[in-house]
């Protein structure tokens, strides 16, 4: 697996052309609980991508993982100490100047793997995919394989499914296959199941974890999470971002 943080420009320069799929680990800065880090979701992001690649290489695509982007749009858990928001413009902006700075490199396929799950931050991505999509001249096709669309969910736990997932079993047990010193684990085994209704409440307006209830800023149960559920989480988004490559680039896996 090549990682572009961990190589020089003479490692790199090779990649930079139409058979390499580059994967772009999008997470953000935003509390979870007492028991897991601020940048859980980055943790989330880059696990994916680099499960991802692993997945892509057995299948004979090369690969390159980029450096996280550890910030995004992050406004629902404001009110607790550590979150760090984009606007969303500044956010859009920044993904736009990453597609045409690895487009001018001679990049050509760049794939989003997104951990953070704001509606308002997944919007933006979306919107850039869409925007990017009809600009006719670009030659980098930039894919989003978002797993909170509804068929990709169901390939995920059925707390991810319900939406009460934010730190909660989802999110602690991939924090618990890849970076367990992460765990607050002495917390984590004293947190009681929260169902805070989040999707319903994003529906009926209210703007914030502080304000469903969430006190703690976290929802679903930690308690029950599990490193071996992390990996069959990871296998599950990796396996995500495979078939989406694969539908759009059936070619490379020829």
């Amino acid at each position: 697996m090549t990682e572009a943080a961990r190589s020089t420009w003479q490692e790199l320069e090779p990649l930079m052309g139409p058979d390499t799929v580059f994967l772009l680990p999008v997470g953000s800065t935003e509390p979870h609980g007492p028991h897991l880090p601020l940048d859980t979701d980055v943790t989330i992001a880059v696990a994916q991508a680099r499960r991802a690649s692993e997945v892509l290489r057995e299948a004979g695509v090369t690969t390159c993982v980029l450096p996280a982007l550890p910030y995004g749009v992050t406004r629902f858990a404001s009110g607790f100490a550590g979150a760090l928001s984009l606007r969303p413009g500044t956010m859009w902006a920044l993904v736009e100047d990453l597609v045409i700075t690895l487009e001018e490199a001679g990049a050509r396929r760049l794939v989003l793997c997104n951990a953070h799950l704001e509606p308002e931050h997944i919007e933006v991505l979306r919107g850039v995919v869409l925007d990017h999509a009809e600009r006719t001249e670009e030659r980098l096709h930039l894919l989003f394989p978002d797993h909170t669309r509804r068929a990709p969910a169901q390939r995920l736990s059925a707390e991810f499914q319900s939406g009460e997932c934010h730190a909660g079993e989802y999110e602690t047990a991939i924090v618990q296959a890849v970076d367990p010193d992460g765990v607050r684990e002495e917390v984590r085994q004293t947190l009681p199941p929260v169902t805070i209704g989040l999707i319903e409440g994003m529906r009926a307006g209210k703007k914030g974890f502080a304000e469903l209830g969430a006190e703690q800023c976290y929802c679903g149960d930690p308690a029950a999470a599990a490193p071996a559920h992390g990996h069959e989480q990871l296998d599950a988004l990796a396996a995500i971002v495979h078939d989406a490559c694969r539908e759009a680039w059936p070619e490379l896996f020829a």
